[in-house]
């Protein structure tokens, strides 16, 4: 009997190893072998093409030392990410309180206002080059109207990056449709209760449905940052990395010294500095989480 348990237990274990083989084989694949060897060419001059040549830590003792374009790509992406996550957060925030009212038509505006974020990105950030073209554009256009100055945006150093930034902005409807289920998850009681008590819709705001919706800010803190920290297509699409490196973030410039530099080992190395980077940010936000975030049954 005993036997005959053994088999079938021994029958089921099997099959349930069959039924993830799949899934191990693609992260083997995929996602292990790829992360480990980037370690080794790391470590290596290597155009992409040839043979890898093992040169230690040249390459990071090079970037650190004698490239000055990575510490201006250091420096913009952290002003990039800085700039954009705020505002992303506190415009998608705003977004979801303004669609989160009982109003005639106003799955009508949720649909609106969300249409960006479904649209091709090319096909988004061209349109967005459009309006930003300095003589025809709509942006100069607007401001001509209101009697106000009229920027260069893109090929302007001092505005490039906040022209960058507020393309980005343009597509925060994924982050307004996040908020906008974590502001309706809020009892109604709670603001019934406050209202009673004299609270003003201010306090009902700070005291009430800041706390309740902390998980999802800290969800898209850390999706903001780590999508921040990669930001990639809109620099290449508006700007190419200029005017004078003031667009260039890090992301890009790995891939232009992959790509156009034929550095691959460097551009190798590059990307462990900003898996560092992302990794870091993650676990010090994650480590104070604590401080600022609230769940159902925290007794805190």
């Amino acid at each position: 009997m005993k036997a005959i348990v053994q088999k079938k237990n021994l029958k089921a274990l099997i099959i349930g190893y069959l039924f993830i083989l799949p899934s191990i084989i693609g992260f083997s694949v995929f996602v292990a072998y790829p992360l480990i060897t980037s370690f080794y060419y790391a470590l290596t001059e290597w155009d992409g093409f040839n043979k890898p040549k093992y040169v230690g830590i040249d390459n990071y003792i090079y970037m650190f030392t004698v490239d000055p374009a990575f510490w201006t790509s250091i420096k913009v992406t952290f002003y990039f990410v800085f700039l954009s996550v705020p505002a992303s957060l506190a415009l998608g925030l705003l977004l979801a309180m303004l669609l989160n009212k009982n109003l005639p038509g106003i799955k009508y505006f949720r649909t609106f206002y969300y249409l960006p974020t479904v649209l091709p990105i090319i096909a988004s950030l061209t349109l967005w080059k459009f309006i930003y073209q300095p003589q025809y554009g709509l942006a100069n256009q607007v401001l001509n109207l209101l009697g106000l100055p009229q920027g260069t945006w893109l090929t302007d150093e001092n505005t490039a990056l906040i022209s960058v930034i507020i393309n980005g902005l343009w597509q925060v409807g994924g982050t307004m449709i996040i908020f906008l289920s974590g502001l309706q998850s809020v009892p109604q009681d709670f603001y019934e209760a406050a209202q009673v008590d004299g609270a003003t819709r201010w306090m009902s705001f700070i005291q009430i449905t800041i706390p309740m919706i902390t998980p999802i800010l800290f969800l898209q803190l850390i999706l903001g940052i780590i999508g921040a920290f990669q930001g990639f297509t809109q620099v290449l699409v508006l700007t190419n990395g200029g005017p004078n490196f003031s667009t260039m973030l890090l992301n890009f410039k790995i891939f232009q010294d992959a790509f156009n530099g034929k550095m691959f080992g460097y551009a190798i190395s590059e990307v462990s500095i900003l898996f560092a980077i992302i990794m870091l940010f993650t676990l010090v936000t994650y480590k104070f989480s604590n401080r600022f975030v609230y769940y159902e049954n925290d007794n805190r």
